[in-house]
């Protein structure tokens, strides 16, 4: 229960590696609230976390807005008395060929994943700078890093919440708040079920593992970074892809 009585909030969470995230921070004693737009499901998950043992509730909250966000930190300390844990996990993809990408698929993966973490970060670190501890963990994509064909704005969203990670790890530190990142690379998921069967093999045989990881193993990383084991990391990029990425 290495996470005990903390208090979590984990954007995007109805499902997917948001999903495992809160799963494995409630089994280890955190408080979590469930955010997302998807409702039934997000209530749902909450449901299932209560039956699991865990204290969990669901929360709606479109992270591209900021008085959503406003709401959503102001609920959480309404219902448990302080927010520790931040989890920006919220994300969505729009992949097209850069000279065919439209003008709204740019602008909304970039309000969702990039002003979205944005947007969580400012609200949460304001509680977080009072109390004089917390911790926000963002959801970055080796895509940030290395690139990937079809996904500019992806890329470019992931490679900016890189650098509000950074940025803000700095500007926190003092106030004895940690930000980092996570950088997940081939994970099973709804998401990339989707992709067809060739480009699949394609990725994989840029894994030196030689297989996809779970949302579980992000799960993982992610608890320990929320831990008071990583209590002297921060500013910190943390790649979950199997070798994808080196060096």
């Amino acid at each position: 229960m290495i996470l005990k009585d903390k208090v979590a909030i984990i954007t995007g969470s109805a499902r997917g590696i948001g999903k495992s995230i809160a799963t494995l921070f409630a089994r280890q004693g955190a408080k979590v609230v469930i955010s997302d737009i998807a409702d039934e499901i997000g209530e749902k998950t909450a449901q299932e976390i209560r039956e699991l043992g865990g204290e969990a509730i669901y929360l709606h909250c479109d992270v591209s807005d900021p008085e959503d966000v406003e709401r959503l930190i102001r609920s959480t300390v309404e219902s448990f008395g302080r927010l520790d844990i931040l989890v920006n996990n919220a994300g969505i993809t729009r992949d097209s060929l850069l000279v065919r990408m439209r003008d709204e698929d740019w602008n909304r993966v970039i309000s969702i994943n990039l002003t979205g973490t944005f947007n969580c970060t400012r609200a949460a670190a304001k509680v977080m700078m009072r109390q004089r501890d917390g911790c926000i963990i963002n959801i970055a994509s080796v895509a940030g890093i290395m690139g990937n064909v079809g996904q500019v704005n992806y890329s470019a969203s992931k490679a900016g919440v890189i650098g509000i990670t950074k940025s803000a790890a700095r500007e926190l530190a003092g106030r004895g708040v940690r930000v980092n990142a996570i950088a997940p690379g081939f994970i099973m998921t709804e998401m990339t079920a989707k992709l067809p069967e060739a480009e699949r093999e394609r990725i994989l045989e840029m894994v030196p593992l030689g297989k996809p990881g779970t949302p579980e193993d992000v799960a993982n990383v992610a608890l320990f970074l929320a831990s008071d084991a990583a209590r002297y990391i921060t500013g910190q990029v943390i790649r979950v892809d199997g070798g994808m990425v080196m060096g």
